[in-house]
């Protein structure tokens, strides 16, 4: 096996850990593993720390096809709470404001949802890598105001896995097929909107991207074991 080369190897990305953060345990193992051999590792899509799932990361020359990969349609499966937002619309700050949900029904729901398949216009959340002079997370965390402007998008599928509609944090369960650039806590704040509260992620996980599906990805701490098992080389071919 010649990381050099190139090889796409795809990961389920736990909790708690940034996709900077996987990256470079890669990175690290896979120099140790090839005698200290300098290597180039990229990732085809990040996820946030609060997400888990797929995660591609390229090595040596397949790095050129990081473009290609990240335009892959990808699978999640999200859990929202409805009734209360977030700054950063998710778990990452706690809830600012809460709005009634007595009103929301699963047939307002699986209506409200329909009105989200095809393409669409989305906000990204001010919260996020989106690069406005600087990143905006960035400037979302000094004050300041966040200049973001809506971009065009495709959802494929919306489908209601499971709709807990009574007690005091009524939650949804969505699995969401959609296009590259989509921000599912964005998509969150705005299905909390559409039916007439807020909502925000409380749990988010990438099942698939492209034809990767996650139960076939590497989990972290079996990759020294699995790398132990390979034959490397550490010379590019002539």
């Amino acid at each position: 096996m010649n990381f050099l080369t190139g090889q796409i190897l795809a990961f389920d990305k736990p909790l708690g850990l940034t996709s900077f953060q996987l990256v470079a345990k890669v990175r690290w193992l896979l120099t140790q593993a090839m005698g200290g051999t300098k290597l180039k590792v990229g990732h085809a899509g990040t996820l946030d720390p609060l997400a888990s799932g797929v995660m591609i990361v390229c090595t040596g020359r397949a790095t050129k096809k990081i473009d290609s990969l990240q335009a892959g349609v990808k699978e999640y499966v999200a859990t929202l709470r409805l009734g209360a937002t977030t700054p950063s619309f998710d778990l990452e700050h706690p809830i600012d404001a809460t709005y009634p949900t007595a009103h929301i029904d699963r047939a307002l729901v699986e209506t409200t949802l329909k009105g989200f398949v095809g393409d669409i216009m989305q906000v990204p959340p001010a919260y996020s890598a989106c690069k406005i002079g600087g990143r905006a997370y960035e400037m979302a965390r000094n004050g300041e105001e966040v200049p973001l402007k809506a971009k065009l998008l495709r959802i494929d599928e919306i489908e209601l896995l499971d709709a807990s509609l009574d007690g005091d944090a009524p939650s949804l369960t969505l699995r969401i097929v959609c296009s590259k650039g989509t921000y599912i806590r964005a998509l969150a704040r705005d299905i909390g909107q559409a039916l007439g509260s807020g909502a925000h992620l409380t749990a988010l996980r990438r099942t698939q991207v492209g034809d990767v599906r996650v139960e076939n990805c590497l989990r972290l701490e079996d990759f020294e074991p699995w790398l132990a098992q390979q034959t490397i080389e550490t010379e590019i071919p002539q």
